[in-house]
């Protein structure tokens, strides 16, 4: 068997830790130094006050009835908040969901309803999305807004408890319950929940945490964070924060004056970016007004990075600094392979982490694959999902009876051990790292008068990765026009699934003889007309 491993030793994973006790387990020693701020407010929490506001919201939930794997949801953007009920939630034996903010209430109730969540919390700009999902949903409990609004208990309530309610005599099993309750198409499909356990998002940090792969800045860490809180990514950066004690400054959008403004006054440490936010830093002329000297270490992922931009961002930032890509899937924890300090490629998603096997695997038949031969990149660790919430099926694809996750990823292993994805198979689409499932614009459109058939793939694009193309096959007589159609589904879903790469009608969409949508036949003549232009 060519099952391949990380170079470095395996690590100790505590097993008898919970969440959200390993995440606050330094806070003490932190004390008032801030860890938490509002970037556009300058509102900021120190660690003893996140400590205690963990314990508060915790007694309040409680005593408002929350009870020991009830579902929260989360539909806000980015604020220092986010730590604060994400903590609490967790540690009274909740499951945290977050759904993306510019979800429409049709999108925002099938998550609710999926998840069976209970509770969720707001902004006042997402009150009437939430309203219009509740009442299509029904069965939330109560509701909850940063700030004010019609209907919605505000959080602050929520921070003025005493803290006497909160449960202290708990019993976790590390291994078996879920902490987090994040959304992902996986390798095919439409969004489904990914249960990460205690055991899992602590083998994670402790996984990257390991000496070689480890952040050392000189000074004291800060970091500005623009990754959304409703994505694992986001998630685990200012998890993790709060565990080093970094500071944290979040930021609620992208703009970009805002963000070079926030890291130049904050004196940002380290960054963690995305391929559209490295391609704005190494090439906007707006960068050279701000001095970012401070910044010692980028980190990018979900989408590969080549050579010529991160040499330009390097130099661009002072010649001096290091950026390590790496990679990993929600269903992962969610870090698979990351660039240790002293090995780094171009174009390379690093390498292989502690405690972590991975293989590559012939799609065809089955074989294992040696030293620079793609295939299906398989992961086994202790960082793997328990798997999707109540779907087996769906899990039983995915994750395998010997423990092997199969990602839908293409890649291979050079003889240095460092990984490359060069393409993928499940039919996922990235736009600024963001998931578009072609199955759910799919459903979308096949229901849409005039459509008689659809299939929907990504289409390369410099700048956000993938833009998403609806192949159509017009009804008999049907007046269908492309910008018809985009409105349709600008009206219908969250930006990001917006079809900004047109939309392309046909007579036939092609299919394999079970019926199955032949994706890669579109991608191949999406490849010749784009060769037909150069």
């Amino acid at each position: 068997m060519t099952i391949f491993r990380c170079r470095y030793p395996d690590v100790k994973i505590r097993d008898d830790v919970t969440y959200h006790d390993y995440v606050m387990e330094n806070l003490d020693e932190y004390g008032d130094d801030i860890l938490l701020v509002d970037g556009i407010t300058g509102r900021s929490y120190t660690a003893r006050q996140l400590k205690a506001l963990v314990r508060r919201v915790g007694s309040a939930l409680t005593r408002r009835g929350f009870k020991r794997r009830d579902v929260f949801c989360v539909f806000a953007p980015n604020l220092p908040e986010f730590a604060i009920i994400q903590l609490a939630v967790i540690s009274i034996g909740g499951i945290l969901t977050t759904a993306n903010p510019l979800y429409t209430p049709g999108e925002l109730s099938r998550q609710l309803a999926d998840s069976t969540a209970k509770y969720i919390i707001t902004i006042p700009m997402f009150a009437d999305t939430v309203n219009k999902a509740a009442e299509n949903y029904g069965k939330l409990q109560a509701k909850y807004v940063f700030g004010e609004a019609d209907g919605f208990k505000p959080f602050t309530e929520l921070m003025q408890d005493d803290g006497s309610a909160f449960p202290t005599n708990l019993k976790f099993n590390p291994k078996e319950d879920i902490a987090l309750l994040p959304y992902s198409s996986g390798t095919t499909g439409v969004p489904k929940g990914v249960m990460l356990t205690h055991y899992s998002l602590v083998a994670n940090y402790t996984q990257i945490d390991h000496a070689p792969f480890r952040n050392t800045s000189s000074v004291r860490r800060s970091t500005v964070l623009i990754l959304p809180l409703f994505h694992l990514y986001g998630i685990m950066v200012i998890a993790g924060s709060i565990r080093n004690g970094t500071k944290v400054v979040t930021l609620p959008r992208f703009e970009q004056e805002q963000y070079l403004r926030a890291v130049e006054k904050y004196r940002a440490s380290s960054l963690n970016l995305v391929p559209p936010l490295v391609l704005f830093l190494a090439k906007s002329p707006l960068v050279s007004n701000y001095d970012l000297s401070c910044v010692e270490e980028l980190g990018s992922g979900a989408a590969p990075l080549g050579k010529e931009l991160t040499d330009e961002l390097i130099k661009r930032l002072g010649g001096n600094k290091t950026l390590r890509q790496g990679y990993g899937l929600t269903e992962t924890s969610p870090v698979v392979t990351t660039s240790p300090r002293d090995k780094f490629k171009y174009g390379s998603a690093g390498m292989i982490i502690p405690n972590t096997e991975i293989k590559f695997v012939d799609i065809s038949n089955g074989r294992e694959l040696g030293v620079n031969e793609d295939g299906e990149l398989w992961c086994r660790g202790p960082q793997n999902m328990k798997g999707y919430w109540n779907r087996p099926d769906s899990t039983a694809a995915t994750l395998d009876k010997n423990g092997w996750l199969h990602t839908g990823d293409i890649g291979h292993i050079d003889e240095d051990g460092c990984v490359f994805i060069v393409d993928r198979l499940k039919e996922l689409i990235k736009y600024k790292g963001f998931q578009v499932p072609p199955a759910e614009l799919e459903a979308l459109l096949i229901a849409f008068e005039g459509v008689a058939d659809v299939a929907v793939i990504g289409v390369p694009d410099l700048e956000a990765g993938e833009l998403p193309r609806a192949y159509i096959v017009k009804k008999p007589g049907a007046q269908l026009s492309e910008e018809t159609v985009k409105k349709f589904i600008a009206r219908e879903c969250a930006p990001h699934k917006r079809l900004r790469g047109g939309v392309r009608f046909v007579s036939e969409i092609p299919k394999s003889p079970s019926g199955k949508i032949l994706r890669r036949l579109l991608r191949d003549q999406l490849k010749q007309e784009m060769k037909a232009k150069l």
